[in-house]
């Protein structure tokens, strides 16, 4: 059987008390005397009293929630900048509600409204592979939520914005492997339509052509970045007349599939071909050979991330002027480009 909600008016009248009274008296008000708060707070107990925030959001305007929508929770740069953004929101009073679009552009849209609906005071978003379409950031702001994105994110939102060089991070990781003598290296990206992935296809690119390495369009993939995505590209790597030397995966769990095909194939790394990822998630330090990979310093984005919500609510004022804060990239070298 379904029960019914209890209610503020269901406690007053089991007291023979008026409503307001119960509201004050759980609200601890001066004006309320001891003896009542006792009964008032025993009563809601006995009937099970929930408190409706939403309810209490709408009356005050402020909810002390903040939305975050991160593309999956099963990658540890995103658990590492959640974990951090709620250690800073929590010191200044706030609760968070982690939505998961698994990617999904529709999904996504789907957690935004629930946010919306929940009346969060702000939204931080990491952009699933498959957006495209803006309007319902779009819709954030013309609600006057403040919305922070981080590492995926477009520039034509004009909101702030925290992530690393993505650009950057592709020369360091071809000048590393051109300095091991690779001259045939092989880029496993995401797709150009997403900012960041965009950029790494950009900086491999640049990167080639400043070192006087031929573009070859056959060793430059776009994919969905998820491990079976990197067993699928690797082996049609493999299969090219001239294999490269070395592959750049734009993905830890991708690199993780391309690493077991090579081994399955008996192809030493990196003898034979050199391998670097990309998120530096704990298992590249654990499998056998280890993948060098950039770290993305998710600890940093999250903490970033959070301050600049709370600057947001605390100085509304400084609305027009934009953070956009990008760390250095940092390459961890590990077994398999050595």
């Amino acid at each position: 059987m379904n029960k019914k909600r209890t209610t503020i008016k269901d406690i007053a009248n089991a007291l023979n008390i008026s409503p307001a009274a119960v509201s004050k008296a759980l609200h601890d008000d001066s004006r309320i005397s001891v003896k009542t708060k006792a009964a008032v707070k025993r009563v809601a107990k006995e009937l099970n009293y929930q408190p409706n925030h939403l309810a209490s959001a709408l009356r005050r305007g402020k909810s002390n929630l903040v939305g975050v929508v991160v593309p999956r929770t099963n990658s540890n740069f995103f658990s590492s900048v959640v974990e951090q953004m709620e250690a800073v929101l929590d010191k200044a009073g706030y609760n968070i509600i982690i939505t998961q679009s698994n990617e999904s552009f529709k999904k996504e849209c789907k957690n935004i409204d629930t946010l919306l609906y929940t009346q969060v005071d702000g939204i931080i978003a990491s952009m699933a592979n498959e957006t495209v379409d803006l309007s319902y950031y779009e819709k954030i702001k013309s609600n006057g939520i403040p919305l922070i994105l981080f590492d995926r994110g477009e520039n034509d939102l004009n909101v702030d914005y925290v992530g690393i060089n993505d650009y950057d991070s592709s020369h360091v990781i071809v000048e590393h492997l051109i300095s091991k003598g690779c001259k045939r290296i092989a880029h496993i990206g995401g797709y150009r339509r997403t900012r960041i992935f965009n950029n790494r296809i950009k900086g491999y690119i640049d990167a080639i052509t400043k070192n006087n390495l031929p573009i070859d369009d056959s060793l430059i993939i776009e994919s969905s970045l998820t491990m079976e995505d990197g067993r699928r590209e690797m082996t049609h790597l493999l299969q090219l007349e001239n294999r490269p030397d070395a592959v750049y995966v734009a993905s830890d769990y991708a690199a993780l599939g391309a690493l077991q095909v090579l081994n399955e194939q008996g192809i030493k790394v990196p003898e034979d071909i050199r391998l670097i990822g990309f998120g530096n998630e704990p298992f590249t330090s654990l499998v056998t050979p280890s993948i060098s990979s950039i770290e993305q310093h998710s600890k940093d984005i999250g903490r970033i991330a959070a301050e600049t919500f709370l600057k947001r609510v605390a100085e509304p004022k400084l609305k027009q002027t934009l953070n956009k804060i990008i760390l250095d990239a940092e390459l961890i070298i590990r077994d398999s480009s050595l």
